[in-house]
């Protein structure tokens, strides 16, 4: 079950028309015609060897795949577009804000699922002494950390159970990321990501989105979400104020 964004993602800007926002619209012959002949800025990663884990079927895998490939040819289609308007002097177009609007939303579709692609694994990992610290300093413990990841992605709705580091204090923080490019935290450097759109647990779990969740941390790559934790010190100035 696809909503409407995600359909037009799936099926490529060469259909009838690219969603922009509620109201915009862009023939979809003018982009595939402005953008033909530019080279790809992205390429799509092969997560195929995912393949085989534990609680998530080839199919739900392949099609998560085809969905991520279309967000990665959509990003590319879009920045060349852009490129090309700005090119031409047409900046103060409907289509370039269109466009502009859009790109965020195709851009963290392609990014958003290369962290979490990325952060399963068939080999399980525990978690590492780092992380696993620091989930302790800022939660209390880890298992008020997992209770409330947990929460957040069976919250209503499609988007993303995000952890983030907060780069200004180093400091974990859990977030809801709406859609892809919604309710991020600024400057937050992404730890671990659950996808709860539909499409990552409906075709194994139905709407036994907790089944998901639970197939979902018996697959966590720890260790590469503690490989992006930084050490991002308080600067000096901030830290001196009261």
């Amino acid at each position: 079950m696809f909503n409407r964004r995600e359909f037009l993602t799936a099926s490529g800007v060469g259909g009838a028309a690219l969603f922009l926002g509620n109201t915009s619209y862009l023939n979809a012959k003018t982009l595939e015609k402005e953008t033909k002949s530019m080279p790809e800025n992205y390429n799509a990663k092969d997560y195929s060897s995912l393949i085989g884990i534990d609680g998530f079927s080839e199919n739900a895998l392949k099609t998560h795949f085809t969905l991520y490939q279309g967000y990665v040819k959509n990003t590319n289609k879009l920045v060349n577009a852009l490129s090309q308007i700005l090119e031409d002097g047409n900046i103060s177009s409907p289509e370039f804000a269109g466009l502009k609007r859009r790109l965020g939303w195709e851009y963290n579709g392609m990014r958003l699922h290369e962290y979490y692609f990325e952060n399963l694994t068939k080999n399980r990992t525990d978690i590492g002494k780092t992380l696993n610290k620091r989930l302790n300093d800022d939660f209390g413990s880890y298992s008020a950390w997992e209770k409330d990841f947990r929460a957040v992605g069976g919250m209503r709705g499609i988007g993303w159970a995000a952890l983030y580091q907060d780069t200004t204090n180093g400091k974990l923080v859990n977030f809801w990321i709406d859609e892809h490019n919604t309710n991020h935290l600024a400057g937050g450097n992404l730890i671990l990501i659950m996808d709860v759109f539909e499409h990552a647990f409906m075709p194994d779990y139905g709407i036994k989105k907790t089944d998901y969740i639970e197939a979902f941390f018996k697959n966590i790559n720890w260790s590469a979400a503690e490989s992006r934790l930084a050490n991002r010190p308080i600067p000096a100035e901030a830290s001196m104020i009261k």
